[in-house]
């Protein structure tokens, strides 16, 4: 677990870090609470101040707001947010955004895409 990003007027993002690795791609999650979108635009930008995380070809979100409902961003990635908001949604998890991130490796990886991106977002929740 990777020490959580936050500072003023930041959200604390809590960082799984790297979860897997499929020919060549990388995949890791974080999350934390919100209640906005304006908190999500700020997560965002806080968890990209990371080089690491401003140079990944995709940055793929979602979060189920209890004010403004569901809200995603595939940033590329078309479906994973999806993916993510339903995994939220079974969990009966609100006011919370999950990012997960793909460095692409150079390999397309069809439909195991969806399934990292589960298994992103599972290993997020074990760790909450």
């Amino acid at each position: 677990m990777r020490p959580a990003l936050s500072g003023p007027g930041n959200p604390t993002l809590k960082q799984v870090g790297h979860v897997l690795t499929d020919r060549g791609s990388r995949y890791a999650v974080a999350g934390c609470p919100v209640t906005s979108r304006l908190e999500i635009d700020a997560a965002l930008k806080a968890l990209k101040r990371d080089r690491t995380y401003a140079r990944a070809t995709h940055n793929t979100w979602g979060a189920v707001l209890s004010s403004g409902g569901p809200i995603k961003g595939d940033d590329g990635e078309a479906g994973a947010g999806m993916v993510i908001l339903r995994m939220l949604e079974r969990e009966g998890l609100s006011d919370h955004l999950i990012v997960v991130t793909r460095w692409y490796g150079g390999k397309h990886l069809g439909g195991d895409r969806f399934r990292h991106v589960q298994t992103c977002v599972k290993a997020y929740l074990d760790a909450l």
